[in-house]
């Protein structure tokens, strides 16, 4: 006779008891999606605050995956409990991912203190997949006291992370000298922490210079209080400068934490907010038009007689269609 499945709400129990398996199976439950997925957020939601998530970000090529490995050893070094969400590269089609392999980070697999899950992004263009989000949480309510986040490497799209990580590690080489002006709108503007790895490099210290002097332009329009961005060299596969790294992203959790929820952290709340409410209406509208009204416009669009902004506009402004489709009472006024 086969063990029977456990439902979400006992792998959440299980999971917040420290079931290694179970984390497994709810981080799998989020990235595919799940319709328990908010359910299952919203339960361990109040869990959560602990871990340090950091993310690594930067252009393809920049070293990201040596620097995310030696930041774990530095972590274990620490007896840090350590969760990694490293994020794969998709196709926008099939969801496969490219490329799946971690190699940089396998001696760090059988760690048992060292949980590692590789998520594709889905054909997200931020540079992080939208469960990622979610798998930093259940990871922090697990209690891992550090995520680690390594991104796809896009380039300047790659903003995402910003609204998932505490700290960002912008990762440079000396090569993308030649265009730090061009992402002066981009990963400029998010990093906490600059690297400039493969140091040994010419032109290094000349990056190093352009950013300290772009930076303090930039800190001539902030608050004197404001957190002042450092800029470090390393040779991440030598592990020179890695450390240093690593004392900086603690020197900014105890900045932000000792300054308050920040702006960027709240506008991050309320986009989150929205996204997850875009997602569950979708999700419940797909769930339920074969078994509703709201069929009736979706087959008038495909049909030609109605065209798509109008139906979308009936579904809207038809509250009774639109209470069928989702099929959520009123549970603030106790109705249902």
């Amino acid at each position: 006779m086969s063990k029977r499945s456990r439902t979400p709400e006992e792998l959440t129990s299980a999971m917040l008891g420290g079931d290694r398996i179970a984390l497994a199976r709810l981080i799998t439950l989020v990235e595919n999606r799940s319709s328990d997925t908010a359910s299952i957020m919203s339960r361990v939601y109040s869990e959560c605050g602990s871990a340090h998530a950091i993310g690594i970000t930067g252009p393809p090529g920049a070293g990201k995956s040596t620097i995310t490995s030696c930041l774990i050893g530095h972590l274990r070094e620490d007896e840090a409990s350590v969760g990694v969400v490293a994020i794969d590269p998709s196709s926008p089609f099939s969801g496969g991912s490219v490329l799946g392999d971690r190699i940089r980070m396998q001696k760090h697999f059988l760690d048992p203190d060292v949980f590692i899950r590789s998520v594709s992004t889905r054909g997200s263009h931020g540079g992080l997949a939208r469960c990622g989000r979610d798998v930093v949480r259940l990871f922090d309510a697990y209690g891992k006291s550090a995520v680690v986040i390594e991104t796809v490497g896009v380039g300047q799209t790659e903003l995402d992370v910003m609204e998932v990580a505490e700290t960002v590690v912008v990762v440079l080489v000396p090569e993308s000298g030649d265009t730090v002006q061009v992402m002066k709108a981009g990963l400029l503007e998010i990093a906490d922490v600059f690297v400039v790895n493969k140091a040994d490099r010419d032109g290094a210290v000349r990056m190093k210079t352009e950013l300290e002097m772009m930076l303090s332009l930039k800190a001539a329009e902030q608050a004197k209080d404001a957190w002042k961005v450092p800029v470090l060299l390393t040779q991440a596969s030598q592990g020179e400068g890695t450390r240093e790294v690593l004392e900086a992203c603690r020197r900014h959790r105890d900045y932000t934490q000792s300054h308050g929820r920040d702006q960027r952290q709240a506008q991050a709340l309320r986009a989150e907010t929205l996204e997850i409410c875009e997602e569950e209406i979708m999700r419940r509208l797909r769930t339920n038009a074969e078994a509703s009204s709201l069929n009736d416009v979706l087959d008038s669009v495909g049909s030609g007689t109605l065209d798509p902004y109008q139906g979308a506009l009936e579904i809207l402004e038809d509250s009774e269609r639109l209470s069928t489709a989702l099929g959520a009472p009123n549970r603030r006024n106790g109705n249902g």
